[in-house]
């Protein structure tokens, strides 16, 4: 195999016109140079350089090498131009996963900055399976995915960093005798029809059913819905009542009362997953710093 800093040596050699004027341009010695060049002949099975007078000329072995080198000089000019910008955060690609109500509240603006902080960068922005929110992290297709926190253990080189605490709210149909409250015992809704807003296969519906044990009972699901919007609607029709985190209120039907809830009051913890090693990229702290703002505004 041809080696590739041998061929820039010889073309410096071809382009200079003499062994000597070649190793004052490159800092080496001149015996050096010979060397590298003789090494490289040796590699192509031919003679590269002949004298002419005091100075040497390329065979049309050595021109052709000569003309590849250049080439290959060129495109490792291009690709570390196009490093250092990657480096810098003036390009690249993020692929970035989320779940839908986050990405209502929190993607927008934090994605407005990055657009402005960082307008070479493209954004690979998608939803996160349910079923397993983290499948991105694992198989090193997602650089950043929003989740709640996972119960599981998360797999060595990814870090979690906290974005908020999304508190759930009751949520009553309009003239319900609880309405008049302004903040409700979780267990005061213990004998009421229920409207479910989770997905049976995301990690939500846990923290409902387990504030509703702690309360001292197991809701009775008369509905099933798996998004916030139908689910307040099914509520505004009377059919039950339920827990929609803050979050998922952005949309409020004109139907429903939302209530406070205490004793135990059920929260999610909204996390950002990273990989570790996606952390050197400017435009993915860049984002992260968003997420965390907007999060705290």
């Amino acid at each position: 195999m041809l080696d590739v800093r041998r061929m820039q040596v010889l073309r410096a050699v071809v382009t200079s016109g003499s062994v000597t004027a070649a190793a004052a341009n490159l800092g080496y010695t001149p015996s050096a140079v010979s060397q590298q060049v003789s090494a490289l002949e040796k590699q192509a099975g031919t003679a590269l350089l002949e004298r002419v007078g005091r100075g040497v000329r390329p065979t049309a072995a050595g021109r052709l090498l000569t003309e590849h080198a250049a080439v290959i000089g060129r495109h490792v000019a291009e690709a570390e131009t196009a490093l250092a910008d990657l480096r810098a955060g003036r390009t690249g690609r993020l692929a970035i996963r989320y779940f839908a109500t986050a990405g209502a509240a929190l993607m927008p603006p934090a994605l407005a900055r990055l657009r402005r902080e960082h307008p070479g960068v493209q954004v690979d922005l998608r939803l996160t399976d349910p079923r397993d929110p983290l499948a991105g992290m694992r198989d090193g297709t997602a650089d950043l995915a929003i989740v709640v926190r996972p119960r599981e253990r998360v797999r060595e080189g990814v870090r979690l960093v906290p974005l908020l605490d999304d508190p759930y709210r009751a949520v009553l149909p309009q003239g319900h005798p609880l309405a008049a409250r302004r903040v409700l015992d979780l267990a005061d809704l213990g004998g009421e029809p229920w409207v479910n807003a989770e997905s049976p296969d995301g990690a939500c519906l846990a923290f409902v059913l387990e504030a509703c044990a702690a309360a001292g009972f197991s809701p009775d699901f008369a509905v099933e819905s798996e998004d916030y919007a139908t689910a307040q609607g099914f509520i505004a029709a009377g059919l039950g009542v339920g827990l929609i985190p803050r979050l998922g209120m952005g949309s409020r039907h004109p139907g429903v009362v939302v209530r406070d809830v205490r004793r135990p009051e059920p929260v999610r913890a909204v996390y950002a997953a990273v990989r570790e090693t996606s952390l050197a990229q400017p435009a993915l702290r860049g984002l992260l710093d968003a997420l965390q703002d907007t999060a705290a505004g």
